[in-house]
């Protein structure tokens, strides 16, 4: 198992390898993707030091092995920064964000109208294994440990609780904090919100932006992920993620395909 951020690394050229460990069958995640296109744009001179929000269109699903990601500052101000990124394989478009950096730090929030999700402690919830029923293989539950609150995994043994959101506790593997850059994974959670709603099959992201509020404090997050509106095999997916001083430190919401198995 390597770390998130030997996953993440990025050469002077902007050339990097897509790491099939962050991956959803044998799809490359889409918060691993965004992750390493944050970081990129965290590398250019004289930026600052947060990514704050990133604002991603998935284009073509890149495959794991060797990709280039370019950069265009597009402003550099005294508190914000904007940065087109672009990820490419071959001569193929993949991948396209809108980052903006700033700087953050680990105070409270003045107000906030969000609370924690409520969950039972992580030994008594369900680790999500990289093995799923019928075969289908998680790489990425071997890079984040995930573990489900147990009324929400009904979908699981064929009796979904049609509620339509999943919530559970989130650490990285490899033993390392969230970060900036890291919460973008915990905030593109695995499975889709769908599976709860009774429907099988495929949940590819087309477009995902996330705002990420402050530094975490150490240990897991707590992440919730709901759906609003299922129309036209288009669904949206909202997700919220708490630190463990129960702060929310980051959010996402995404526009996604519906696709049932035939």
């Amino acid at each position: 198992m390597g770390t998130f951020a030997d996953a993440t690394a990025i050469g002077t050229d902007g050339s990097v390898t897509l790491d099939p460990q962050w991956a959803v069958g044998t799809k490359l995640h889409g918060g691993y993707l965004l992750a390493l296109l944050g970081r990129a744009a965290l590398a250019g001179p004289g930026t600052l030091p947060h990514l704050t929000a990133i604002s991603g269109t998935f284009l073509t699903a890149p495959d794991a092995g060797p990709a280039r990601i370019t950069t265009e500052p597009l402003r550099a101000g005294r508190t914000t920064a904007q940065i087109r990124t672009q990820l490419w394989q071959g001569s193929t478009l993949c991948t396209e964000a809108m980052v903006t950096l700033g700087t953050l730090d680990d105070t409270d929030p003045w107000w906030s109208g969000l609370d924690p999700v409520d969950l039972p402690d992580e030994t008594s919830c369900f680790r999500t294994p990289s093995q799923a029923p019928g075969g289908f293989h998680i790489p990425l539950m071997d890079v984040v440990e995930q573990h489900l609150h147990p009324e929400h995994i009904g979908f699981a043994f064929g009796t979904p609780a049609r509620r339509g959101h999943i919530a559970g506790w989130q650490r990285l593997a490899d033993g390392s904090d969230w970060d900036p850059l890291s919460l973008l994974v915990a905030l593109d959670p695995v499975p889709p919100v769908s599976l709860d709603l009774g429907i099988p099959g495929w949940v590819p992201t087309i477009q995902l932006t996330a705002y990420i509020r402050r530094l975490p404090a150490p240990g897991p997050v707590k992440v919730r992920l709901s759906a609003g509106d299922i129309t036209g095999e288009r669904m949206d997916e909202t997700a919220h993620a708490w630190d463990s001083k129960g702060r929310l430190v980051a959010q996402a919401i995404q526009y996604a395909a519906v696709r049932p198995p035939a």
